[in-house]
């Protein structure tokens, strides 16, 4: 996401300063007087509450001083998360700090401390004067953004996710344009990469493409038809997961197309669809606000591969591959997108990093969401001696063919057999020599062993959505 207007709060306060003073300015004689200096006996009435929330982040000194008081001295903790977006719109406030702090007795000196509060803290219920001004914040940013709030399909209880953890991104809807059905050209034809650049390569019934990430890092976005099969990958450079989706899903007459609505939630982009503006997590492909999250739609992952553009020309010679005509105007330079990002070991944005004490937080797995089960395993485990690894997942034996130099790996039903090495796209067994294909093993004797989706993530990312729902491989390999 654009990190400008994060690193420079105080353009995000004056944006919305101007536009919630010209709305005050618009209320009743009564309610605009809550800005004089509040008489300590006057009892704060619930539809005061609002004039009284933006009294303390943009009134006078001496006003702003008042209204905190009367605040902590309403006591309670519904206010906080109208605290917490003043700490994002006015930045590290000294005064918005302390208020914190007399109401919860935790020191949150910065927004990210108050944002990693609040996750912890699901029993908080913000007042109902939260909602108009957090809408107003992100109108005052685009008015394109109150479309994925309808009132009548977003109300505190029909979302599945909490419109407080939902936070903006640095950008305006589709600020980070989706590619649709974007330009390809012959393997043989391309000239902009590196053979090191990296690639998602897909193949569905023969119809195989590379969308390298040097570009997809600007988009995080396409929607497709490979094969035949309408598909979206799903990047959210932040998380590190590229996920591709099945878009329509089998009661549908046409597929979804999706873009990115310059939101996110817990460091994770939310993306959108454009025919009903639902927003939907892109880590789990489920809607979760506006029309459709109660739909029980969940999104088909496929397989999708992370590899270096020389692999994958070497295995699919008749690749296509995006050309750099993407009508858009960005700088497509091997590792420039997110470079300092991707060398940070921190993240961009706030969300709680619940165990590292095996995997730091942006550290690269591979997870499957599959028979019933989850299970991610350290991509530093495919290093060296250990690319190849019989496991399970639930009741179901895999195996698991990894490279972590540049991040690959396939995964495989394997019935009961016990694979050893891999050499030239083969897997040796007891029984023979098994061709790896993207879509199946295939045996000495033609029967076949199919595969299984699965994608890379940064492990803050699949612990975060996953957690103890997951298991994480142990072994040496």
């Amino acid at each position: 996401m654009n990190e400008f207007l994060t690193r420079f709060p105080h353009i995000l306060a004056l944006v919305f300063l101007l536009t919630a003073s010209a709305s005050l300015a618009l209320l009743p004689a009564s309610a605009r007087a809550q800005f004089a200096p509040l008489p300590e006996d006057q009892a704060i009435e619930d539809r005061s509450i609002e004039v009284l929330s933006l009294t303390a982040l943009i009134g006078s000194p001496q006003q702003r001083r008042e209204a905190l008081n009367r605040i902590v001295e309403r006591g309670g903790l519904d206010l906080v998360p109208t605290l917490v977006l003043f700490m994002r719109i006015g930045g590290a406030h000294v005064d918005v700090a302390d208020a914190l702090y007399r109401l919860t007795g935790e020191q949150m000196n910065t927004w990210r401390d108050a944002m990693l509060w609040q996750e912890a803290h699901p029993e908080v219920i913000p007042h109902e004067s939260y909602r108009a001004i957090k809408l107003r914040f992100f109108s005052s940013i685009d008015d394109r953004f109150l479309q994925f709030f309808d009132p009548e399909v977003t109300a505190r209880e029909q979302m599945r996710i909490r419109l407080e953890e939902i936070t903006w991104g640095g950008v305006r809807v589709d600020g980070i344009p989706s590619l649709d059905n974007p330009g390809l050209i012959d393997a043989d034809d391309e000239t902009y990469m590196l053979d090191s650049d990296l690639v998602f390569g897909v193949e569905i019934n023969g119809d195989v493409r590379a969308y390298p990430l040097r570009i997809m890092g600007w988009h995080e976005m396409f929607n497709e038809v490979i094969g035949g099969v309408p598909v979206a990958l799903a990047y959210c450079t932040l998380c590190g997961a590229g996920i591709l989706f099945e878009t329509q899903p089998d009661d549908r007459a046409e597929p979804f197309v999706f873009g990115s609505s310059g939101f996110l939630y817990r460091s994770n982009k939310l993306m959108f669809d454009r025919e009903t503006n639902t927003l939907w997590n892109q880590f789990t492909g489920e809607p979760v606000v506006g029309p459709l999250a109660h739909s029980g739609l969940q999104l088909k992952i496929r397989p999708v591969t992370i590899t270096s553009w020389k692999k994958w020309k070497e295995r699919h010679p008749q690749t296509k591959i995006l050309s750099l005509n993407t009508g858009h105007f960005r700088n497509y330079d091997s590792g420039f997108v997110y470079r300092e990002y991707f060398a940070s070991p921190e993240l961009m944005f706030p969300t709680i990093v619940r165990d590292e004490t095996q995997v730091k937080r942006k550290e690269f797995i591979f997870g499957i969401r599959e028979f019933g089960a989850a299970k991610a395993w350290p991509v530093e485990v495919f290093r060296n001696d250990s690319r190849v690894i019989n496991d399970r997942i639930g009741n179901t034996n895999i195996v698991l063919i990894g490279d972590a130099e540049t991040r690959t790996v396939r995964a495989y039903q394997r019935g009961e057999e016990q694979f050893d090495t891999e050499k030239d796209n083969s897997l040796q067994s007891p029984g023979g020599l098994w061709q790896i294909t993207e879509d199946n093993l295939i045996g000495p004797n033609g029967e076949t062993l199919p595969r299984v989706p699965g994608h890379i993530a940064y492990w803050f990312a699949w612990d975060g959505y996953l957690g103890v729902g997951s298991e994480l491989y142990e072994g040496s390999g």
